[in-house]
């Protein structure tokens, strides 16, 4: 399967808001469920929301109202809108173009290399 890539990380201050994006070469975004991850140091990947190809979205408290997930014009591309941002938000960020209906929990995609995401003053 094509890797996706993820960019638009970098360092940022505490409430700051930083925008990243996932694509894949040659093609648009597939019609699966698609979603964003991240992985903070010393910690599991975990969730960071998903949306579906009936448009619904899914955030863990964690990120509910801060960040928001889109699909690019045309299905070019997968965006994570991110504001307010916190340390704790600190981690390498993933996306997964294969993820389930049923449970965003359940990525079964290839993953790229991530983008790293450091909030820091």
């Amino acid at each position: 399967q094509v890797q996706p890539v993820e960019s638009g990380g970098g360092l940022v201050q505490p409430g700051g808001s930083l925008s990243l994006s996932c694509t894949v070469s040659g093609s648009g975004i597939p019609t699966y469920a698609v979603g964003w991850y991240r992985q903070p140091p010393g910690k599991q990947r975990e969730l960071v929301a998903c949306i579906r190809n009936t448009g619904s979205t899914e955030y863990p408290d964690s990120v509910k109202g801060r960040f928001t997930i889109s699909r690019g014009s045309g299905g070019a591309a997968l965006t994570l809108q991110m504001s307010s941002l916190q340390p704790e938000d600190t981690a390498v960020y993933y996306c997964n173009l294969k993820v389930s209906d049923i449970w965003c929990g359940n990525p079964f995609g290839p993953w790229g290399r991530g983008t790293q995401v450091t909030v820091s003053s």
